[in-house]
């Protein structure tokens, strides 16, 4: 009589990606820190064997058999990207907003003004759930384009209980769909809407008490996100969504020192928070407070790019020891760009981080960002067959290239995408 084992394993599909000039890859199922960000594997003359979409065998030389080779022709093979932060639900785009910026409009002036995020949210309660599903199904192509194969995606242009759980309904659906693996986030608390400015409390109320329940109940969402920023969620009120968020089950996120240092990365590692984002003007307390704390900074040099703002102090969170995640900040207002690559140039020209850090930014720290490093985020046995062929013969390449789209084939789970 035949065991189930071995009828499995005569039934699973073996995957070989094979002819790899360069395999670069960080190691492990949590986040790096400090000196250990830069320290990653590199393999020459490599393949990797994939078994029914799980990575399992890496090696040199000579290859196993497999029912299907991928050839990768010499080049570079990495991870597939992980991008831990982006706002992926909205309806219309702002395109207007880039002349006001022109005319030198700061970002809250243009969101006091009626812009901004209440702009967003405005064309987003107008949208259904299908126009929603469809927009963001092409953003999703457009980033495996890139080279990314798993993302978060936040709520938060919704701003009501009914459009709030209308953009977590899209994410669910569309992780089910999609090719992309896309881990939910809640944001409810991401503006004051416009009906709620005379009573700021209510809406604090209506996210902690009525929003919130409503997503545990629905199994929707895995993180609470806040936007701490003056004119926007006070340190305190910030502390109160994101403790409300631990009691409904849902780890703490903090949009943080973005604008205005008021407390936000100070608050993260008070609270144990997975992830700090953004930090463009992260104090040394807070970057303390990280390190104590143990939060993954994900930082967003795109947005700060796309503002004309200073950039994140990146290289003195590596030196505290804060893993440094890297992410694109999708969104229809700071930072209109899908493209992780040209996220991980920033990471070179403006943080200054090595290729090594960088690539460990926007692959396993940034699995480890959205609580999956021990699924993806590395090319190593036990992790899901998620890689990047790329048009390049090493990691130095994709750093100082620029402008263009290097991948040659994305592989996700075993199969060509």
């Amino acid at each position: 009589m035949t065991s189930p084992l071995l009828e499995r394993n005569r039934t699973m599909s073996k995957v070989i990606v094979t002819n790899i000039g360069m395999l670069a890859t960080p190691q492990g199922t949590g986040p790096k820190k400090g000196p250990e960000q830069g320290n990653i594997q590199i393999l020459k003359d490599a393949w990797v064997l994939i078994e029914d979409g799980v990575i399992a065998q890496v090696g040199t030389g000579a290859a196993p058999a497999a029912d299907k080779i991928i050839d990768a022709q010499g080049n570079l093979v990495t991870p597939g990207l992980v991008d831990a932060h982006t706002h992926l639900i909205f309806g219309g785009w702002r395109q207007n907003e880039l002349g006001l910026k022109l005319h030198g409009k700061t970002y809250l002036e243009i969101q006091n003004a009626g812009g901004g995020i209440q702009s967003t949210t405005n064309a987003t309660r107008q949208s259904t759930e299908e126009e929603l599903t469809q927009k963001a199904a092409r953003a999703l192509d457009e980033m495996m384009g890139f080279g990314v194969t798993t993302c978060e995606a936040k709520s938060g242009y919704g701003l009501a209980t009914e459009h709030e759980l209308k953009a977590l309904q899209v994410i669910k659906n569309l992780n089910d769909r999609h090719h992309m693996d896309i881990v939910a986030t809640f944001m409810g608390a991401h503006l004051v809407p416009a009906e709620y400015k005379a009573d700021r409390e209510a809406y604090v109320r209506l996210v902690c008490e009525e929003m919130m329940p409503k997503v545990k109940e629905q199994g929707i969402a895995k993180f609470c996100d806040v936007f701490c920023e003056a004119d926007t969620f006070t340190v305190e009120e910030s502390r109160q969504v994101l403790e409300a968020g631990l009691k409904y089950g849902l780890r703490p996120k903090i949009h943080a020192d973005e604008i205005e240092a008021i407390g936000g990365s100070v608050l993260a590692g008070e609270i144990g928070a997975i992830s700090a984002e953004h930090l463009i003007v992260c104090p040394p307390e807070g970057i303390q407070s990280m390190a104590k704390g143990g939060v993954v900074a994900c930082l967003l040099p795109a947005t700060s790019f796309y503002l004309g703002a200073t950039f994140a102090p990146a290289r003195d969170m590596v030196n505290a020891g804060v893993p440094v995640a890297m992410a694109s900040d999708f969104n229809p207002g700071s930072c209109p760009c899908l493209n992780l690559q040209f996220v991980i140039n920033l990471g070179c020209l403006k943080y200054k981080l090595t290729p090594e850090e960088v690539l460990t930014a926007v692959t396993l720290n940034a699995a480890a960002a959205i609580d999956l490093a021990d699924r993806v985020g590395s090319v190593e046995p036990g992790k899901q067959g998620d890689l990047v062929i790329w048009d390049a013969p090493d990691l130095d390449y994709i750093c100082y290239r620029m402008g263009s789209n290097l991948v040659q084939t994305v592989v996700k789970k075993g199969a060509v995408i």
